[in-house]
């Protein structure tokens, strides 16, 4: 009963340790779902199977096992290849209007719609 008892102490922490031995996939797969892919048109480097994915998936796991964090990632990509890679850019001065654009079409639709509806109601 001992040795029953010990060896499921001993698997309940080999299963723990299971991401440790066989290495955290998931933080990789977070980075490369928002980096394109420059050889595919329209993937992303997780989804992709080229030869540039696959190198970037494996330059990725090669930093965050060095400890790079994930903001020297994807500045280290992005000086490398341009912001083009990121699928979401961060807000600057380069990409305000990029940010603002959508805001101000709903804006502008939206007097549109408020002067067509309104507006023309009461000159009748």
């Amino acid at each position: 009963m001992k040795l029953l008892k010990l060896i499921f102490v001993l698997l309940f922490f080999m299963f723990l340790n299971l991401n440790y031995v066989f290495g955290d996939n998931s933080k990789v797969d977070e980075i490369s779902k928002n980096l394109r892919c420059l050889i595919c048109q329209g993937q992303s480097v997780y989804d992709s199977q080229s030869e540039f994915a696959l190198s970037v998936k494996t330059l990725i796991s090669n930093k965050l096992k060095l400890g790079h964090s994930e903001d020297d990632i994807y500045d280290f990509l992005k000086s490398k290849y341009g912001n083009w890679i990121v699928y979401k850019p961060e807000l600057n001065k380069y990409t305000l209007l990029l940010w603002i654009l959508p805001l101000l079409l709903f804006l502008f639709g939206g007097l549109l719609i408020v002067r067509k509806v309104f507006i023309n109601r009461f000159k009748k």
